[in-house]
């Protein structure tokens, strides 16, 4: 059986009664000349019937653009980075451009990560926060390169690429000095696997304003209630489980993650301890479902729910720009909202 021959632009056209070159501007999307809606509409409805898409590749080489964007996260199925990859998905939308998506969890998945990125699978890269196996010098490299970056981070410097930062150590600072202030003094800390590993070089800054708020308030730190867990709902629970299980049990938990936050006040009902009157609890992220926990959950985080179209407009931007551009800086900081959890 020989196969169905591929519908050609010319194919279309004929069916349109229009030229190849108003067929090719309607299904490039390009803005450069006007087209009339009706003419639009008759080319459209022309390749929807003849089921004809333009050779995607074709028209990268073209173009000399993948018509891609990548998103590198630390993991799958964190809240904020659903948002993020919502908000960079609607731009690429409206852009015409695809989305991939890059989880770096080790630094072997970070060096394949820079090989593909150098090798241009897409225009330009978002790199979210807390990804703790790519370095500075790595998107340092990058942004040399001529790749489009934007960088989501308190620490790196704009290098030639931009810089997202949401400053979180007052916030935090606010949150324990409360923990402290209304007669907490065993305070655990429920922390990512990766801000316990690097704790003994260089602590996040949720981690370094725990160390902080214990020596600010004359608490010596126990690290047997320092433990991993914020990463996962079900480890968060089993962690806080155990912590409150002990005769010595603490009487408040500071989380690294709402996920873990959240965890925590359900392992704490599950134990017939009051929240806040038995163990206070603080989140951090400032989740939606921050509100409708019982009680709502104190947290640190953005004012308002995670939006991250600032982000996902400046990687367009420099993509669109095409040439290298001096790095950017902005700052949003975290705030502290106190609610019945504490």
């Amino acid at each position: 059986m020989s196969r169905r021959k591929q519908p050609t632009s010319r194919d279309v056209a004929a069916l349109a009664g229009v030229s190849v070159a108003t067929v090719s501007y309607v299904m490039n999307g390009r803005t450069d000349r006007r087209i009339p809606d009706d003419t639009r509409d008759k080319v459209l409805a022309a390749a929807r019937r003849l089921s004809y898409a333009p050779n995607r590749s074709a028209r990268s080489l073209r173009r000399r653009r993948t018509e891609q964007v990548c998103l590198v996260v630390g993991s799958i199925g964190v809240p904020a980075y659903d948002q993020l990859a919502r908000d960079i998905h609607t731009r690429a939308d409206d852009a015409g451009y695809g989305v991939i998506t890059i989880v770096v969890d080790s630094r072997a998945r970070a060096e394949k990560a820079m090989e593909l990125l150098q090798q241009r699978i897409a225009d330009g890269a978002v790199i979210a926060p807390d990804i703790a196996d790519l370095t500075e010098p790595d998107l340092t490299g990058l942004a040399r390169s001529g790749l489009p970056l934007v960088v989501m981070s308190n620490t790196a410097a704009p290098n030639g690429f931009d810089v997202i930062r949401a400053p979180e150590a007052a916030a935090c600072a606010a949150a324990l000095d409360h923990l402290f202030g209304t007669g907490r003094r065993r305070v655990a800390f429920l922390g990512h696997r990766h801000e316990l590993e690097t704790a003994a070089g260089s602590p996040s800054e949720r981690f370094a304003a725990y160390l902080d708020a214990l020596e600010r308030h004359g608490a010596e730190r126990d690290d047997s209630i320092i433990v991993p867990g914020a990463n996962d709902r079900v480890a968060a629970y089993c962690s806080v489980e155990a912590l409150l299980a002990r005769p010595d049990r603490p009487d408040a938990i500071f989380a690294a993650s709402g996920r873990g936050a959240i965890s925590a006040i359900w392992a704490a009902r599950d134990a017939q301890l009051d929240v806040p009157g038995e163990v206070a609890v603080v989140g951090a992220g400032n989740l939606p479902e921050s509100l409708i926990t019982r009680p709502a959950l104190s947290t640190v985080g953005p004012s308002a729910a995670d939006d991250f179209t600032e982000v996902a407009r400046l990687i367009f931007e420099r993509i669109a720009a095409g040439v290298p551009a001096e790095g950017r800086e902005i700052s949003d900081p975290w705030t502290f909202h106190p609610r019945g959890s504490t």
